[in-house]
């Protein structure tokens, strides 16, 4: 009996991204799954119903009912899930602790979630991070965003009536978003310098031809993250 996987339309005010994409979606139906969507599931991604060869669309209860995985982008709603087909998986962020409604329908209905922003950020589960690649985005975005936004020029120019010194741009964290912005910002000339309290991170920042502001405090914690500051810190 084949698998069925189901995408339903994003709900939730201002996203605009779809679970599944139409090269995603082929390779699932060449492994003999069958894939179910709502109509006009990626709109909003700019991807139509028509992009999807082989997939079938149908309104949002008859997804729900016939599907045994749902893929979701953000956190499936309590009502969604109470229609959803008993025993399913769901798999896409949860936010269990700021959902508790959800985690709990999700538990009287007899489904298994598999909470994506959970996912071990390992080598090895590099492709299923939901959290990074959207962190990349975010810090390109917020520097592009802050350029247009800006009453002077980024880069430095030479005009005949003078030159116009290029812009400082202080990053303060230096994560996959920080990084990004930091990298961003210097490919459009501005004079960068990038700040995190984890000491690890100068060579880092330093490595993209910006200035790492070294405060002196090292707050450097396990696995890479930063343990909480003290007091006088």
């Amino acid at each position: 009996m084949s698998l069925t996987i189901g995408v339903l339309k994003e709900t939730v005010s201002g996203e605009t991204r779809v679970a599944l994409t139409p090269e995603i979606a082929k390779k699932f139906i060449s492994l003999n799954a069958n894939v179910i969507m709502e109509r006009g599931a990626g709109e909003l991604s700019n991807q139509i119903d028509s992009d999807y060869d082989g997939v079938e669309f149908t309104d949002r209860n008859e997804v729900l009912k016939k599907c045994d995985l749902l893929l979701t982008v953000q956190p499936i709603s309590p009502e969604d899930s109470d229609e959803l087909n008993q025993s399913s998986y769901v798999v896409g962020m949860v936010f269990g602790h700021l959902n508790k409604e959800t985690v709990q329908s999700l538990l009287n209905n007899n489904h298994t979630s598999f909470a994506m922003e959970l996912m071990p950020r390992i080598s090895r589960a590099q492709s299923m991070d939901v959290l990074s690649s959207q962190a990349a985005a975010s810090g390109y975005q917020a520097v592009l965003i802050a350029a247009s936004t800006l009453d002077k020029f980024f880069p430095m120019l030479t005009t005949a009536a003078g030159t116009i010194r290029p812009a400082q741009v202080l990053v303060i964290g230096a994560g996959v978003a920080g990084l990004q912005a930091i990298a961003t910002a210097k490919r459009l000339g501005a004079i960068v310098k990038g700040y995190d309290v984890r000491s690890a991170t100068k060579e880092q920042i330093e490595s993209l031809g910006a200035k790492f502001i070294d405060t002196g405090v090292s707050a450097d914690g396990e696995g890479g993250y930063a343990r909480e500051l003290t007091k006088e810190e």
